[in-house]
């Protein structure tokens, strides 16, 4: 208990001190987070009988986040995305030179990980320039919103659990769990509607609910992998805590769904 106290203080400090410090601070700080969770994920798989391509992954993976925040600094042409798909034919080339019987899954696997970890922090690193500068205010909220609805769940599902949500995937999750993860995270966004005033109350419930969804889901798909595996945590990168996937696992599912709706209904 020692130990994952130690480490929640400490990452949870170097997580929201990354906010504070600015715009390149915050994406340096995104793109550490992104390089352990690529590496973590290709670790993973490589338990099995595929085999990713590691340093294309995160070749592809790192411009996909370096393109993301020049286009978000410096405000570079759409045109620039182009750019990503030399990189991505890399993958498929250089499956070419390696003695595998398994090149579809392979180049499956390398890719799956750019979309599943370097797409969504991504968006989570877009969340702080959807002003006309850059602002922690709503990637800070969206982790609050995160941590309150983890919270709202585990202590609900520990005491009031009793109705299976997913057992298949998650035997310890229940709908009580569920909606009291919902509603912790709505008490936060009421607060939060207190204090930033540039997103409506409604919109700041709306984002509570679909926090409460999204990283619900967000924990399965990722319990989904695990159990696939037989493993019980992603890594050891968080001691006490398991591996970066495991505590990121709902913000993978949350912040491009968050940014998206702030997008085209709040902003």
């Amino acid at each position: 208990m020692k130990t994952r106290v130690i480490t929640a203080f400490f990452f949870a400090s170097c997580m929201l001190g990354s906010l504070f410090f600015g715009p390149f601070v915050f994406a340096a700080f995104g793109l550490l987070l992104l390089v352990v969770g690529i590496l973590e994920f290709y670790r993973l798989v490589k338990s099995t009988e595929l085999s990713p391509n590691i340093p294309a992954g995160l070749m592809l993976s790192s411009a996909v986040y370096g393109l993301a925040f020049s286009l978000l600094v410096y405000n570079k042409s759409l045109q620039n995305v182009l750019l990503l798909v030399p990189i991505v034919l890399v993958v498929f080339v250089a499956e070419l030179y390696r003695k595998s019987s398994t090149p579809f899954q392979n180049i499956a696997i390398t890719l799956l990980a750019v979309c599943y970890v370097a797409i969504p922090f991504s968006f989570f690193l877009a969340l702080g320039f959807m002003g006309a500068s850059f602002s922690f205010i709503l990637p800070l909220s969206l982790l609050l919103l995160i941590w309150a609805n983890d919270s709202g769940a585990y202590v609900f599902g520990i005491t009031l659990g009793k109705n299976r949500l997913f057992e298949r995937h998650s035997p310890k999750k229940s709908w009580e769990g569920f909606v009291g993860g919902i509603v912790i995270a709505s008490l936060v966004a009421w607060i939060l509607s207190s204090y930033v005033h540039t997103i409506a109350l409604i919109h700041w419930l709306a984002l509570a609910i679909l926090v409460g969804v999204a990283g619900t889901f967000g924990d399965l798909v990722e319990s989904m992998f695990k159990r696939s595996l037989n493993i019980k945590d992603s890594g050891s990168f968080l001691p006490g805590h398991g591996g970066l996937l495991d505590r990121f696992d709902s913000l993978i599912f949350a912040a491009p769904l968050v940014y998206i709706y702030l997008t085209y209904f709040a902003c």
